[in-house]
């Protein structure tokens, strides 16, 4: 699709060409007269004249009033004998309805067409719905695209501009603090991104800590589309323990995501898929990346996607896909992918199939920076297709947690949940105790030590038996699916990197002691 330039290009085509029918789609129409009229000045000795049912019939380039009859009948009344008349005369008709299928109006349209054709006229229909095929045909269609990261970067840096001299604006943001605002406000309209530059202005500052603030605004413009939710996000939720490889494989992607790629032919980080026992960060791991990059971070609910009428789930899938390249950057954040995606080609009417054609097609092609987080725990039951090399950067296996991450582990949530550290001596007991916990388990013990405390209105040391009672009482997953745990990690440390960094030669397997062994 053109951008603003091209579609430029194109028009000044058409106009020499004289094609009698011209379609111009878009969701700006203002900005669609702007390119009009700049193909209209390459040709001064044509005529032409704009309606639309605010404004009338008048000159496209004055403004001035043609006639008093405003409605389109009259302007089309007016267009016919201008045509009959004149040679090379040319129309540009806005916010016409009732044109996606044959109707009066457009059988209307397609008649003065004709008429526009025999004395070399032209018609230009700016719309942003698709017109009716026998009218269409008549000439050339072009999509006019939303604005590119260079326009949207000259209409931040104008207004910035505009108002940095004014003693009256304290204003911070200088050439990279724009550029970063314009990647952030990509996949909006001119007019929202004017809107809401000048709306952080109205506050008489701009401060570089508002650029965080640019990613409400896109989600107010983008609410609302299905299956696509933003998640909110704590300062916590950058503490995840462990995990030690994911972690320093993510420090280096997160420079990349937020490097300038333009004039370039590299594509931004795709994201990574983790796989594992449940409860042990994978899904708290997605929060992290968003926390830690100072992204948003959007949910795709697959089973909000799905819908009861045939091509509803797909269309869903695609507005939720379209809206997370037009909030970019961000985190995408899918939750148990394989309960969305799985069992391909068993259903009957074949939806998870196109879904998940559709899903990877996104995954392979778009350029936008969103950061895909997909987490699974039966990975085995996902189509073998979304696993290979190009969908996503990487794949990784959140196992168990060994011993030294349980003590990392501990420690991190008795600061957050008890404000307190441990002793060493409780610590290691601990660590002892937990054997086969998950991440989610030791949260979960932890989170009950401090409402016990808090029930007995204790801010003294930690009690050691209160804890370590807490954590004898635990049963882990682990322990009551331990034959579930064990596929799972038959299957990971085999086919994925340990995001813990260990291989299987130097972990034991807690759950009977037997070596594993992982090909990198």
């Amino acid at each position: 699709m053109p951008d603003l330039s091209g579609t430029i290009e194109l028009l000044t085509r058409y106009t020499k060409a004289r094609v009698p029918v011209v379609v111009v789609r878009t969701q700006e129409p203002s900005r669609a007269l702007d390119a009009i009229r700049h193909a209209a000045a390459g040709q001064p000795s044509m005529p032409y004249y704009a309606h639309s049912p605010a404004k009338g019939l008048g000159d496209l380039m004055s403004g001035q009033a043609i006639i008093d009859d405003r409605s389109l009948n009259g302007a089309l009344d007016y267009a016919t004998r201008a045509f009959e008349q004149r040679n090379n005369v040319n129309v540009v008709l806005l916010d016409v309805d009732d044109l996606e299928q044959e109707s009066s109006t457009s059988r209307h349209l397609a008649e003065v067409a004709r008429v526009a054709e025999a004395r070399a006229g032209s018609l230009t229909i700016v719309t942003d719905k698709t017109v009716w095929s026998g009218l269409a045909r008549l000439g050339m269609t072009v999509q006019l695209d939303l604005p590119s990261f260079d326009e949207i970067f000259q209409v931040v840096s104008g207004i910035v501009e505009d108002h940095r001299a004014n003693p009256r604006f304290a204003i911070d943001w200088q050439y990279d603090e724009m550029r970063r605002a314009a990647e952030i406000l990509h996949g909006v309209t001119e007019t929202e991104a004017l809107n809401i530059i000048a709306s952080l202005l109205a506050k008489e500052t701009l401060l570089n800590e508002d650029l965080a603030e640019l990613s409400s605004f896109k989600d107010q413009i983008f609410g609302g589309t299905a299956g696509i939710e933003r998640i909110a996000l704590r300062e916590s939720d950058a503490a995840v323990g462990g995990l030690t490889t994911l972690q320093e494989w993510l420090g280096k992607r997160e420079q990349r995501i937020k490097d300038d790629l333009s004039g370039t032919n590299l594509r931004p980080p795709r994201g990574v898929m983790l796989v594992g026992v449940p409860g042990c960060g994978k899904s708290l791991s997605a929060k992290a990346i968003a926390q830690k990059w100072s992204l948003p971070l959007y949910r795709l609910d697959m089973g909000a996607v799905f819908g009861q009428y045939v091509g509803q789930s797909e269309s869903r899938l695609r507005e939720a896909l379209d809206a997370a390249d037009r909030v970019a950057p961000c985190v995408l954040w899918i939750d148990e992918i394989e309960k969305g995606l799985a069992g391909a080609g068993s259903e009957s009417t074949g939806i998870t199939t196109r879904l998940i054609g559709q899903f990877l097609f996104w995954l392979q092609e778009s350029r936008t920076k969103v950061f895909t987080v997909a987490t699974a725990n039966d990975v085995r039951s996902l189509p073998p297709e979304l696993l290979r090399k190009g969908r996503f950067d990487e794949i990784f296996f959140v196992d168990l947690p060994d011993d030294h991450e349980r003590a990392e582990i501990i420690q991190l949530y008795f600061q957050l949940k008890v404000g307190l550290e441990p002793s060493p001596l409780l610590l290691d007991e601990l660590v002892g105790i937990s054997a086969g916990f998950a991440g989610a388990d030791l949260a979960a013990t932890i989170e009950d030590v401090a409402w016990e405390r808090r029930d007995r209105n204790d801010h003294g040391p930690i009690d050691d038996e209160l804890v370590t009672e807490a954590f004898q009482n635990v049963v882990p997953f682990s322990k009551t699916n331990p034959e579930e745990v064990a596929s799972i990690r038959q299957w990971g440390l085999e086919r994925a990197i340990p995001a813990n960094g260990r291989t299987l030669e130097t972990v034991a397997n807690p759950l009977n002691g037997s070596p594993r062994r992982v090909v990198l």
